[in-house]
């Protein structure tokens, strides 16, 4: 394995990448912030009064877009009660549990098999396969981690200040269709319109999860994001496609932008979560263009860019 120190020497952009990330929390100013981490990641500082690019409005969004429902709808406890209102309970996972803490859980009452992650951040999903050979002290040092971690800090997305930090524990999902490897279906929506998705496939897999862009009549797109992986054959589009498409329109009204995103479990649908900036708001496509493109899909008020 490379050891850090080899791929910050090559790559300096990670090294710098590395010491944000940990002074993030010590950096008060957002504006600050948010254009020392765009000019890090995407080599410039982002316009702010004339937001052209798709990164670029994200941020813009980050400073004048802020309703309270936000908060809700990327919370992924309190997420379930917005979708159940608008699209209906069925369509969303089941909840086993929720805690404060992780001493407070009694997994003698859980299942064999299920999923545990906290409410208010991303990328602390734990998977149980089994009980009896499940690490209980290296999930609870990594949720413990991720119940101090303000999630806010990091990329600034105002949804996530202030959240609520739980645990929640959900089912074990399992699709027959592609094998040990869930899939999900993540859908750009612009001012209520969806207009084109990725699939995320191999997630778990040694060789890395994959990502395919598809317009939502199902052609591939000709852009793909940076820094992701892309099938060498295509996968299948989600058979209940025309059902999250119709979703996502509801879910996605009266916002600039939103990405949902789905589970499709043999043949039903689950919404998974609600992302109002993928990667941060700092993902960029390719082709370059594409960021140009993509930003004119998001139509912000003209009286506060022009």
């Amino acid at each position: 394995m490379k050891h850090p120190l080899i791929s910050y020497l090559i790559h300096p952009k990670y090294a710098l990448q590395s010491i944000l990330w940990r002074c993030a929390k010590y950096i008060k100013n957002d504006k600050f912030y948010v254009q020392l981490k765009y000019l890090i990641y995407v080599g410039k500082f982002a316009n702010l009064e004339h937001p052209k690019t798709f990164t670029e409005k994200l941020q813009w969004i980050k400073f004048n877009d802020r309703k309270p429902i936000y908060h809700k709808m990327v919370d992924k406890y309190e997420m379930k009660d917005y979708v159940s209102q608008l699209v209906g309970s069925e369509y969303i996972i089941p909840t086993l549990g929720i805690y404060d803490r992780f001493e407070d859980i009694d997994f003698s009452i859980l299942p064999n098999e299920f999923v545990m992650k906290t409410t208010h951040d991303s990328h602390s999903v734990i998977l149980c396969k089994n009980k009896e050979t499940f690490d209980y002290a290296s999930a609870k040092r990594k949720l413990n981690n991720s119940l101090k971690r303000d999630y806010y800090c990091y990329s600034r997305e105002w949804p996530y200040k202030g959240l609520k930090r739980r645990i929640i524990i959900e089912p074990y999902l399992k699709d027959n269709t592609h094998g040990d490897f869930l899939r999900d279906y993540k859908f750009f929506c612009f001012n209520g319109d969806p207009q084109f998705m990725y699939i995320t496939s191999e997630r778990g897999a040694e060789k890395g999860l994959v990502e395919d862009f598809f317009y939502i009549d199902g052609r591939p797109c000709e852009f793909y994001q940076k820094g992701e992986n892309v099938s060498v054959e295509l996968p299948q589009l989600p058979s209940q496609l025309s059902k999250m498409i119709e979703f996502s329109k509801v879910l996605s009204k009266n916002t600039y932008h939103l990405r949902v995103d789905f589970y499709e479990v043999n043949s039903s649908v689950y919404v998974g979560e609600l992302t109002f900036f993928d990667g941060g708001g700092f993902a960029e496509f390719v082709p370059d263009i594409y960021n140009l493109k993509i930003g004119d899909m998001i139509h912000l008020p003209t009286d506060k860019i022009n």
